[in-house]
């Protein structure tokens, strides 16, 4: 493949598993021709450590970050054919992971592929089984004709390491320039609607993972349904609820076979929270701001 690939990685008080990214990025059998960190601002930053690692940087205001429009205006300033879109604390599983995610691109009908997510190695057994039930060990294609089948999963797609091929995001109107949350899916579902594929390449592999609370998960799944009751023309109609009780279910058994049946309580609780985020979230506008404000966990998106 000779398409220029560049990979952007929006940041915000970057840690040590950010420089573990560039180091890995760096060491890649596909090198990307540019890296490219837009940095909210803050009181922490290594400038000197991208500057010797030759990346380019952008600064912007906390206030002006956007889950969409930031990354809409690193996907701008690109003169790329495929944009590798990734957060600060994806890390690389392997050598592989550019030259595997940017493979289904041979197909000229992809608009989007995204990596494999492995857990890290303090990840909770749950979120494990929620790795491993999210992001399976084959890949796949899915396009239109794989809604009536997958559902929202046919949109499916994680910024937390996914690449775009230029041309389609010009032709489909790239990410929404604000939104709260969920830009990479609502992208995906623009995507599909005008015919492209989107891939999920399972060889292409980052460790990432988190041990949400309970709270913490509800205030994730409102958000992440503010997105979807904003974008009836992507996700109206869509079943979305069903997946949520597969993977419920699915972790349930998995936990009773693993004899971790003591952890069914704690399965119950945060898919308790998620649900009532969830719910809570589809139902935004009926509610007062001040709860809208307890609920979210994006607090500058009800600011702008």
């Amino acid at each position: 493949m000779t398409e220029k690939i560049e990979v952007i990685i929006p940041v915000y008080k970057p840690d040590r598993e950010f420089e573990k990214l560039i180091f890995r990025l760096k060491k890649q059998t596909r090198l990307p021709d540019r890296i490219h960190v837009i940095n909210t601002v803050s009181d922490r930053f290594p400038a000197k450590f991208c500057e010797e690692q030759g990346i380019h940087v952008t600064h912007i205001e906390k206030a002006d970050f956007d889950h969409g429009g930031t990354r809409d205006m690193g996907m701008r300033q690109s003169d790329a054919d495929i944009v590798v879109f990734m957060t600060q604390d994806a890390v690389p599983a392997d050598r592989f992971l550019i030259e595997h995610l940017t493979d289904p691109f041979e197909r000229e009908d992809v608009g989007a592929a995204y990596a494999r997510q492995l857990p890290r190695k303090d990840c909770h057994i749950i979120e494990r089984y929620t790795r491993s039930f999210n992001y399976p060990e084959k890949s796949r294609l899915k396009g239109k004709a794989d809604i009536p089948v997958l559902g929202i999963k046919t949109f499916f797609c994680s910024d937390v390491c996914a690449a775009y091929s230029k041309k389609a995001y010009e032709e489909t109107g790239g990410f929404e320039k604000k939104t709260i949350f969920n830009e990479d899916m609502i992208l995906a579902g623009h995507m599909v609607e005008k015919g492209y594929m989107i891939a999920y390449a399972a060889d292409a592999q980052v460790i990432h993972s988190h041990n949400y609370t309970g709270l913490q998960q509800f205030h994730r799944n409102f958000d992440l349904a503010v997105s979807q009751a904003e974008h009836p023309e992507v996700f109206a109609g869509i079943a979305s609820e069903s997946e949520g009780i597969r993977l419920v279910k699915s972790t349930a058994r998995y936990l009773l076979r693993e004899k971790k049946g003591w952890l069914i309580p704690k399965l119950v609780w945060h898919s308790g929270c998620k649900y009532l985020g969830y719910r809570l979230g589809r139902s935004y506008r009926k509610l007062p701001l001040w709860l809208v404000r307890k609920c979210t966990m994006s607090q500058s998106y009800w600011e702008k």
